[in-house]
C-alpha cells in the first residue's frame, strides 16, 4: 500500500487506455487482495475523468470479486445521463476479464439552497492528545499485524469507542467508534483528488466498528472480513491532509454480516456520510 502521500496521488492517478476506459495501478502491498478503498477511490477518479464541472455527490458500489493485488485493474465507465444539473455514470472495474466491482454514483452542478450540518460531537478528544490505531491495536491484542503499517500514507488516531476504552458511553448503539484521520502529509489542492482520497480512508475503519463489543481481533486469523457493498454521500468540501473526525456506528451485526455507518466531520460541518455491510466470519482455531 502506498507508503506516504506521494506514492497515494500516484495511485490515484489512473492511465487512460481510451475514451471511458482507465488501467489502475497497483501499489506493493503485503496484502492478499486488492484494499476495498482503492478500487472505490480509483473508480471515482475514472467517473471523474468524464465529467466536466460538476461534483460527486453520491455513489452506491458493490464488492462482487477479491481483487488480484499483482495485476492492474481496468476500469469501464459508461455516461448514464447527462442532464441541466446532474451527471450519473456507472463504473464496471475487471480483472481477468471478470467484473470484481461495480458503482453508480451521480454528479451535481453545485448551486445555492437551504444549509444546515450536525455539528461536531461534544467530547471528542483533540488528535494530539489521541493514541494512534496501531498502539490501540497492540495494547488490545498483545501483538500488532502488519497489515495496520499498510496505510502508512495516512495519519490514525484513536478517540475513543464504546468498547474497551469506554470512552463513549454504550447504550445509544450497538457498537461505536471515533477515530481522526488525516493523510501523512500535504495534498495537491484539486477538490476531485480530496474526494478520492476521502473515499479511500472511508473504507479503511468503517467495517471494523461491527466487532467493537466482541473479543475478537479484526485484522487477524481469528477473522475472516471482506466488504460487500459501501455508499457514500459527499455534502461539502474537506481537504484529506487536514483532521477529519469519522464518527462510526453499528446497529447491527447478525450472520456473519457487519453493518456500519459514519459521518465524517471537519470544523464543525458534516462533510460526508457513508454505510457499509461487510463479511465478519469468525474462524475456527486449529
Amino acid at each position: 500500500m502506498p507508503q506516504n502521500t506521494a506514492e497515494l496521488v500516484d495511485l490515484l492517478d489512473l492511465e487512460e487506455i481510451e475514451v471511458g476506459l482507465y488501467r489502475g495501478p497497483q501499489p506493493r502491498t503485503q496484502l492478499q487482495r486488492t484494499f476495498g478503498g482503492q478500487v472505490l477511490a480509483q473508480s471515482l477518479v475514472a467517473a471523474y475523468r468524464t465529467v466536466p464541472e460538476r461534483t460527486c455527490h453520491s455513489l452506491n458500489a458493490y464488492f462482487l470479486r477479491p481483487g488480484n493485488a499483482d495485476k492492474p485493474i481496468i476500469y469501464d465507465v459508461e455516461v448514464l445521463r447527462d442532464g441541466s444539473a446532474f451527471s450519473s455514470r456507472r463504473v464496471v472495474a475487471r480483472q481477468n476479464g471478470k467484473t470484481i466491482f461495480a458503482m453508480n454514483c451521480s454528479f451535481h452542478e453545485l448551486e445555492p439552497g437551504l444549509d444546515h450540518s450536525d455539528p461536531m460531537p461534544p467530547g471528542v478528544p483533540a488528535p494530539e492528545d489521541c493514541p494512534t490505531l496501531f498502539e490501540v491495536m497492540a495494547q488490545r491484542f498483545g501483538h500488532t499485524s502488519p497489515l495496520w503499517k499498510e496505510w502508512d500514507a495516512l495519519e490514525v488516531r484513536f478517540a475513543g469507542d464504546s468498547g474497551r476504552s469506554h470512552q463513549i458511553a454504550a447504550g445509544a448503539h450497538g457498537a461505536h467508534m471515533r477515530v481522526w484521520v488525516r493523510t501523512s502529509e500535504r495534498l495537491p489542492d484539486d477538490p476531485r483528488l480530496h474526494q478520492a482520497v476521502l473515499a479511500y480512508l472511508s473504507d479503511m475503519t468503517l467495517l471494523s466498528v461491527s466487532t467493537v463489543p466482541h473479543e475478537v481481533a479484526f485484522l487477524s486469523e481469528q477473522m475472516q472480513v471482506a466488504s460487500i457493498d459501501h455508499s457514500m454521500w459527499f455534502h461539502r468540501a474537506v481537504r484529506c491532509d487536514e483532521w477529519i473526525c469519522y464518527d462510526q456506528v453499528s446497529p447491527s451485526a447478525s450472520h456473519a454480516l457487519g453493518f456500519s455507518t459514519g459521518r465524517l466531520l471537519q470544523g464543525d460541518a458534516l462533510v460526508a456520510s457513508c454505510s457499509q455491510e461487510g463479511l465478519i466470519r469468525v474462524v475456527e482455531r486449529n
